[in-house]
């Protein structure tokens, strides 16, 4: 490799981009957007003041103080409705989450321990608010049915100590590792960032090698590189590994600096992580050019790749949860093992002893462009392949 004509292909590719407003705003525009989207719609932590549609047949003291706890429930707003059909009608509006029917002689059941049913429908099509919603009426009604038996068994005589034995015989201490808050924007921002300049980078990667072929400058690139595809690939590649470096070591000091998500771990270990998922990335990246040297065709390819990341990633869903089959599948994708590696350095604070064999995956991805890159080299040179 020639480092005169490597450098040649970085001051190349440096005027190209300067020139071409797409990569600013493909890079830059794109990433700032979706950071300030995800934590503006994630600032307040958690939803909450879901409206809860209760529907009160009883109008009894009982009932009236079951609608005044829920309403007082974290996530959950009761809104009264006089009938059932109203409320069913707004629910398929989408005005409320959730139906909440009291039905009619609720205390007088209750009084006469009759085991009175108390409905509710969740709309579970909105996945955060149905399960929230759930939530909120499902601890209302084991509170309620607590609260009944208390005074049952305080009209009986029972002393409240051995009340509170028989209603609740095991308490739960409950902790929260990691996110004590139960905060969406540290439960999402931490993966859902780094994975939006994954893909970024991946389609940035193929567009950047993509374009010599559409429009017909590989030849110039080669002539440039002294006819070495080793320098025509990694100079081209150069300046965007430092610009999406230091993009990923922005988005590490946004995260746990400036919004100050909590990590265990040290900061600037998550530096190297970045850095080794922009690497990983780009590999990716030049590894869809190589095989389908269509810029049209490879952009759809690397998309496709890049949002299946987010589902096999297992920070929504674990991976133990899914088919055996999607495990050594997720291990394509680098984002997988940046989120290995968050789980050790961010959570658990494990530091090198937690996170060293997802170093070693990233780092596999280095070898990734020599599977195709004769091919690659060969429609530089030939540009035997459709531009459209």
């Amino acid at each position: 490799m020639s480092l005169s004509n490597f450098w040649s292909v970085v001051r190349r590719e440096m005027r190209i981009i300067l020139q071409r407003p797409i990569f600013f705003f493909a890079s830059f525009v794109v990433l700032g957007i979706n950071a300030l989207f995800y934590v503006t719609f994630t600032e307040e932590g958690i939803p909450h003041d879901l409206p809860i549609a209760v529907v009160d047949m009883d109008g009894t003291s009982t009932s009236r103080n079951f609608r005044q706890q829920l309403d007082a429930t974290p996530y959950g707003a009761v809104v009264e409705y006089p009938t059932f059909t109203a409320a069913r009608e707004d629910m398929q509006r989408g005005k409320v989450t959730s139906i909440v029917v009291l039905p009619e002689g609720l205390n007088e059941e209750i009084q006469s321990s009759r085991r009175p049913t108390i409905e509710f429908y969740v709309n579970t099509l909105y996945f955060v608010g149905g399960a929230m919603a759930y939530k909120d009426i499902l601890t209302m009604v084991n509170l309620t049915n607590g609260a009944v038996q208390r005074e049952v068994l305080r009209a009986r005589g029972v002393p409240d100590r051995q009340i509170m034995g028989m209603i609740q015989p095991i308490v739960l201490d409950q902790h929260q590792i990691g996110n004590v808050t139960t905060h969406y924007g540290i439960y999402l921002n931490n993966i859902l960032l780094p994975g939006v300049l994954e893909l970024i980078i991946i389609l940035m990667t193929i567009y950047a090698l993509g374009v010599e072929l559409k429009y017909g400058t590989s030849k110039h690139l080669l002539k440039v590189a002294g006819d070495n595809p080793w320098n025509a690939i990694i100079g081209k590649l150069f300046p965007y590994t430092i610009i999406y470096t230091v993009m990923g070591i922005l988005t590490v000091l946004f995260l746990y600096h400036w919004m100050s998500y909590p990590i265990a771990g040290k900061v600037w270990n998550m530096f190297w992580a970045m850095l080794l998922l922009t690497i990983s990335s780009e590999c990716v990246g030049v590894l869809i050019i190589e095989m389908v040297p269509t810029l049209r065709l490879a952009i759809s390819v690397g998309a496709l790749i890049s949002v299946l990341a987010f589902s096999l990633t297992g920070f929504t869903l674990p991976i133990e949860a899914m088919p055996d089959w999607v495990a050594p599948v997720s291990a394509i994708f680098p984002l997988r093992h940046y989120y290995m590696w968050f789980v050790q350095e961010v959570i658990w604070g494990t530091g090198l002893a937690g996170w060293w064999q997802e170093t070693v995956h990233l780092l596999l991805y280095l070898f990734l462009p020599i599977i195709g890159f004769n091919r690659l080299y060969k429609a530089y040179k030939y540009q035997n392949f459709p531009r459209n």
